[in-house]
C-alpha cells in the first residue's frame, strides 16, 4: 500500500483534471437536445477504460443512451468483479441557485462542484482510478474486471435492464460492486446493505375542453388544480400516512438489531437531518424513528405541480388541464409493479367528480437487502476500516439503485454498495459537491479492496 499511497499522491492532479473534463460534458439523459453531449460522455469513458488498460472497452448501442463496457480477465484463478455506474446527470434547474456553471467544475473549501460530481461521475473515478493506480504499480490487477457504465440511471434504466435480461453470461461474475452510496460523515464509513426501490409517475387532471374565465364560469367549472390538491392530500395526510389501500401489507418486519440502531440512532442523524434541511423540525410518521422512515419505509413525495398561469401579474384562469409529478419510494418486499397498480386505483377512487384522470408510470426499479455475510462485503469493510481506522456502519439508505436488485436477481451474486458520497453534496439540487478528501480516500478504499478480494 506505501506504493500505492505514492502514486496518488504523485497524481493527485491528473486525477482531478480527468474529473473535470468528464464532469464538463453536459450528459443530462432526460432532455432530448442533450443527446449529443451524452453520448460524448460514454465516449469519454471508453478513453478512460483504454488509456488504463482495460481490454475490449466499447460502447454498446441500445435503443436509448449507449452503454459503456470493458473487461480485462487476466487474473487466473482469481475471481471476477463486476463493476458499475453511470455516467449521465440530472438537469441543473433552477440555474440561478447555482454559485458555479453546473458544468465548470469548481473548486472550493475542499470541495469540487458540478453536476455529477457526486452522482455519479466522482465515484465512477474513483473506481476508474483505483483500477489505474493497481495497474501503474503492479503491472496488473488483483482480481478479473467487468465493467458496465450505463447513460440512463437518472432516466430508468430501461436499456441497461434489456441488457442485463438478455445477456446474463456475459456479465458472469463472482460479485457486482456499485460505487453510488454515501457514507454518514468523513469519519464514519458505511457500506449500505439495502436500497428502496421506485415508481416515479405523472398524475393528469383533465377538466373542461380548454382554459376558462373565471369570471364567466367560476363556480361551476372543474378546476383541476383543485382537483389535484384534493387527490394529493387524500394520499397522503399531515402526518405523513400514505393511504394507498394494501401498501403496507406486504412491508417486512426489520430485525431486532436494526430497529435497535435507528432508535438509539448513535450517529445522531436525526440531528444532521435538521442541520442538513436548515428546518426546525422533522415531518413524517412519527411514531416511527428518523432512520427507519427514510431508509425502510415507504414514502410518497410531490416532485412537481404544472398548470394554470404562473407567470408575473395576474390572469383569470382555470385551467383545462393540471399534472403532477409523484414518486413512491418502496421498500424491498414491496415491487413497483403491484405497487403502481394500487396507486393508479387508488388515485382514481379519490379524485372529486367533474374530472378525468390519468396515471402514468415514467418508470420503476426494485428495492433489495443485501448479506453482510459474504467474503466480498468482508473485504470491503477491512478495507474500509484500513483507510478510514474505525470498521464500517452497516446502513440500508432511502435512494433507490434499481441495478442492484437485478444484480441479485438475475446474475444472482452477492452486490457490495460501497459508496464514498455525503449526506450533504445536494444531489439532483444546486451546487451538487463531491468532498475532494472522500475522493482521494475512495481511491484508496477501492484499491485496498480489490486486494483483499483477491
Amino acid at each position: 500500500m506505501n506504493q500505492i499511497e505514492t502514486y496518488i499522491q504523485e497524481h493527485e492532479n491528473q486525477f482531478l483534471e480527468d474529473l473535470k473534463a468528464w464532469l464538463r460534458i453536459p450528459s443530462i439523459s432526460t432532455l432530448p437536445e442533450h443527446a449529443g453531449d451524452v453520448r460524448r460522455a460514454a465516449e469519454y469513458a471508453v478513453e478512460q477504460l483504454k488509456r488504463l488498460g482495460i481490454e475490449h472497452a466499447e460502447l454498446i448501442q441500445t435503443k436509448g443512451h449507449p452503454l459503456v463496457y470493458g473487461e480485462w480477465l487476466q487474473a487466473s484463478n482469481k475471481p471476477t468483479l463486476l463493476i458499475y455506474g453511470h455516467y449521465d446527470v440530472q438537469p441543473v434547474d433552477p440555474i440561478e441557485l447555482w454559485d458555479s456553471a453546473p458544468f465548470e467544475p469548481s473548486i472550493r473549501n475542499g470541495n469540487i462542484y458540478s453536476r455529477g460530481a457526486a452522482d455519479d461521475k466522482g465515484q465512477v473515478m474513483v473506481v476508474l482510478k483505483a483500477l489505474e493506480t493497481l495497474f501503474q504499480v503492479n503491472g496488473t490487477l488483483p482480481v478479473n474486471v467487468k465493467v458496465l457504465i450505463e447513460g440512463e440511471e437518472e432516466a430508468g434504466g430501461e436499456s441497461i435492464e434489456h441488457y442485463i435480461k438478455t445477456y446474463p453470461e456475459r456479465l458472469g461474475c463472482d460479485a457486482a460492486f456499485i460505487c453510488d452510496t454515501h457514507m454518514p460523515s468523513p469519519e464514519v464509513p458505511a457500506l449500505i446493505t439495502g436500497l428502496r426501490g421506485i415508481i416515479y409517475t405523472e398524475v393528469i387532471v383533465q377538466g373542461a375542453k380548454q382554459d376558462l374565465h373565471s369570471g364567466t364560469y367560476g363556480g361551476v367549472a372543474p378546476n383541476p388544480l383543485h382537483a389535484l390538491s384534493i387527490i394529493i392530500s387524500r394520499l397522503k395526510d399531515a402526518d405523513g400516512h400514505i393511504h394507498i389501500p394494501g401498501l403496507y401489507d406486504h412491508l417486512r418486519k426489520p430485525s431486532h438489531e436494526e430497529k435497535s440502531f435507528w432508535e438509539q440512532d448513535p450517529l445522531h442523524m436525526d440531528e444532521a437531518f435538521l442541520r442538513e434541511m436548515g428546518v426546525s423540525q422533522l415531518s413524517g410518521e412519527l411514531e416511527y424513528p428518523p432512520l427507519e422512515r427514510v431508509s425502510a419505509r415507504p414514502t410518497l413525495e410531490v416532485h412537481g405541480i404544472i398548470g394554470g398561469f404562473t407567470g408575473d401579474g395576474a390572469k383569470t384562469v382555470i385551467p383545462a388541464v393540471a399534472k403532477a409529478k409523484i414518486s413512491l419510494r418502496l421498500p424491498p418486499d414491496l415491487k413497483s409493479k403491484e405497487v403502481f397498480k394500487l396507486f393508479e386505483q387508488t388515485v382514481k377512487d379519490v379524485a372529486p367528480a367533474g374530472v378525468s384522470v390519468e396515471v402514468v408510470n415514467l418508470h420503476g426499479g426494485e428495492g433489495v437487502l443485501v448479506s453482510t455475510d459474504s467474503p466480498v462485503m468482508k473485504a470491503a469493510s477491512s478495507a474500509l476500516e484500513e483507510v478510514y481506522r474505525t470498521p464500517p456502519v452497516y446502513l440500508r439508505e432511502g435512494g433507490s439503485v434499481p441495478i442492484a436488485a437485478l444484480f441479485d436477481e438475475v446474475l444472482n451474486v452477492p452486490v457490495v454498495l460501497m459508496g464514498f458520497g455525503l449526506p450533504d453534496d445536494n444531489l439532483h439540487a444546486p451546487n451538487e459537491k463531491y468532498s475532494l478528501q472522500q475522493f482521494f480516500n475512495g481511491i484508496r478504499t477501492v484499491a485496498s479492496f480489490l486486494q483483499k478480494m483477491a
